[in-house]
């Protein structure tokens, strides 16, 4: 027996209905179902709002109900959907790969106006989707990107999005610069931040779905920055510049770790809800 045909609107009421025993806030089950079918029609927001009335074809319905069971689950939207914005553009994302936030936008924003637009070689640290890496090299396609992370999965997902967007990009699997063989001009990386105390006032979603090998550090997170500015300065160029995505309560002890190298300036940058999230350290 055929099932009745369903238009946006009476899917979403669908949606709504399935959700709010798991999200109780409206606006916020709304927001993940549009979210959710912008995403699975490749439309804008007033798009989906002119096609409310339409019939949704069964293959496109069943894929929303299907996520929306998901979402039901505690799988973040993202995940359930299967990519991710991110500048832009739509990274492809699943549980081997953080969701790219728009915090990171910011990072890479402040790199893109920071840094002339001439050839330079650029490596991302922990690159995750790609998301960093594969959008310097679309927004600057004379630059020369290195892609690398210690996850073979991650990179795979990488991998996947440059082909998707028909970028070249060079992907190294390596654990920080255990296996990078050169310098750079630029270096760039979000790498994991988050204190192991830090566990009880987080998301069950991200704790659940998302990598914990993206997500923690030791030494009250953080471990990683410490590794990467011992050897630093091996594999930036002189004159060269690296650019980190920092935890908001991080950068005073940032600043002391970046600052103890030689021949460097190093600067903390806020995000754009005024708390400490960026930093950029030049070699003289």
């Amino acid at each position: 027996m055929f099932e009745e045909q369903m238009t946006f609107e009476a899917l979403r009421n669908w949606g709504d209905f399935r959700l709010e025993p798991y999200l109780h806030d409206k606006e916020e089950r709304m927001a993940q179902l549009d979210y959710l079918l912008t995403g699975m029609m490749d439309w804008s927001y007033s798009q989906l709002a002119s096609n409310l009335n339409t019939v949704i074809e069964d293959e496109k319905r069943i894929r929303f109900e299907v996520a929306v069971r998901a979402i039901q689950g505690g799988v973040p939207v993202q995940y359930a959907l299967g990519h991710a914005a991110f500048y832009g553009r739509e990274f492809n994302v699943d549980r081997r790969v953080l969701i790219p936030r728009p915090e990171t936008e910011e990072l890479v924003e402040w790199l893109l106006r920071d840094q002339p637009q001439t050839s330079q070689t650029v490596l991302d640290i922990g690159t995750g989707s790609g998301a960093i890496a594969l959008t310097l090299a679309l927004e600057r396609p004379q630059w020369h990107v290195t892609a690398s992370d210690i996850s073979h999965d991650a990179l795979t997902v990488a991998q996947e999005n440059g082909q998707k967007f028909g970028v070249s990009v060079t992907y190294v699997e390596s654990d920080l610069f255990a296996n990078i063989q050169e310098q750079y001009d630029v270096i760039v990386s979000n790498p994991p931040y988050i204190a192991d105390s830090e566990r009880d006032v987080m998301d069950d979603s991200v704790l659940v779905f998302e990598p914990a090998v993206a997500l923690f550090a030791d030494d009250a997170g953080l471990a990683l920055y410490k590794a990467i500015a011992q050897d630093l300065l091996d594999y930036l160029k002189p004159k060269g510049v690296a650019y980190f995505e920092i935890g908001y309560l991080q950068g005073p002890a940032l600043l002391g770790v970046f600052g103890e190298l030689p021949n460097v300036t190093v600067e903390l940058r806020q995000d754009m809800a005024g708390h400490d999230r960026m930093i950029k350290v030049t070699r003289k």
